[in-house]
């Protein structure tokens, strides 16, 4: 009898293929369409630019239920709102109350996707769950998607080790360009759809017009790091992130200027000017919420501090079971409190932790 393989499928091209993959290998296939987020509560909100609803889970459905019927597979669906919000949104708020950046996929795939979702799927009867993440799964070790422009073990890094047991990745050992082809050469439904960007609770509207809907604006003075001068205002410290550039708020400023840091106390937003600002660098961190997923405990090992960025050398040196102090003598910038610390031993993901407070030459960054 063929294994029962229950797949995350979103509408999208990745979980399509996924899918299709899982079929042509011989198992049993049961597609599972997850609705995180009421996108009722998106209507009205200014700034829409569809006039409806900005995240369109129906479209969504609609195109998982095209892909399901052409490769003759079941289709359910489950709705995970009130625990999306209870475990994503309401941390993704608290988290920019307190100035720092949150990232919500970590917590998706943590809270909702390889948890209550397995057990949705074990419901159904499930030997595997699979999902169209760009990862591989290798004898229990997390490794990297073949695709390095893909590469998504950065989102995965919070799922707890015992959570990837009988998961599935089918393209985790394909580059995206095949998946396309390979979507379109079956004439699969979402061959040519577009891959959704940002969050989706948010879509293509405006992120601070979003915000304000559950968070109250609240301007403050921009203050240049060096001088202490207030140069501006902002429009509310959850507006920004650590490295940003664009979008600051200091109009007609021609220099080059970067936020550095925010103190939410006082509601100043911190920022330098200059094209390579020594306030934009630190050379260690503290991260806490620790969760390895490799059992190897290295002195040495690699990191990302953002999904894009690249594979920094770190050195760890461990102060309890949930906090680490992650050191990067030859200096950085954009590690920025509340976004994750992914550790690296090569092509495997061994874990990560919550970036909490940023340090240069062993002193805490005054201006974070």
């Amino acid at each position: 009898m063929a294994k029962k393989v229950v797949v995350g499928m979103s509408g999208g091209v990745d979980s399509s293929v996924a899918a299709y993959l899982l079929k042509k290998e011989g198992y049993e296939v049961i597609g599972l369409f997850m609705r995180n987020w009421d996108s009722m509560l998106n209507n009205d909100i200014e700034g829409n630019p569809n006039d409806g609803p900005i995240c369109p889970q129906e479209q969504d459905y609609n195109d998982a239920k095209s892909v399901a019927d052409f490769l003759g597979i079941e289709l359910h669906r489950v709705d995970f709102i009130k625990e999306y919000w209870d475990d994503v949104f309401t941390y993704f708020l608290e988290e920019l109350k307190k100035g720092r950046t949150p990232n919500p996929d970590l917590m998706c795939n943590k809270y909702i996707k390889f948890d209550l979702f397995k057990k949705e799927a074990k419901k159904l009867g499930a030997d595997f769950v699979a999902t169209g993440h760009y990862a591989r799964l290798e004898k229990g070790r997390l490794l990297r998607g073949i695709d390095d422009n893909k590469d998504q073990t950065y989102f995965l890094a919070q799922v707890p080790k015992e959570n990837f047991q009988d998961v599935l990745f089918p393209i985790g050992g394909i580059e995206k360009p095949e998946v396309r082809r390979l979507a379109a050469s079956i004439s699969l439904p979402t061959a040519k759809k577009k891959d959704s960007t940002g969050i989706c609770f948010i879509g293509e509207r405006n992120y601070q017009k979003f915000l304000h809907n559950y968070l109250q604006p609240n301007p403050g003075d921009i203050v240049d790091v060096e001088t202490e001068e207030i140069v501006g205002m902002h429009t509310g410290l959850m507006n920004y992130t650590i490295g940003q550039r664009r979008n600051v708020g200091l109009s007609g400023q021609k220099e080059k200027h970067y936020v550095v840091g925010k103190n939410v106390e006082k509601n100043i937003l911190y920022v330098a000017f200059g094209d390579d600002s020594k306030y934009l660098y630190s050379d260690a961190c503290i991260i806490t919420d620790i969760n390895f997923i490799s059992d190897k405990r290295p002195s040495k090992c690699t990191a990302k501090f953002r999904y894009r960025s690249k594979d920094v050398a770190v050195e760890l040196e461990y102060m309890d079971d949930k906090t680490i102090r992650v050191k990067y003598p030859d200096m950085t910038t954009g590690v920025t409190p509340g976004q994750a610390c992914v550790l690296y031993d090569g092509e495997e993901c061994l874990g990560s932790g919550i970036i909490d407070t940023i340090y240069k030459s062993e002193e805490k960054l005054w201006y974070l």
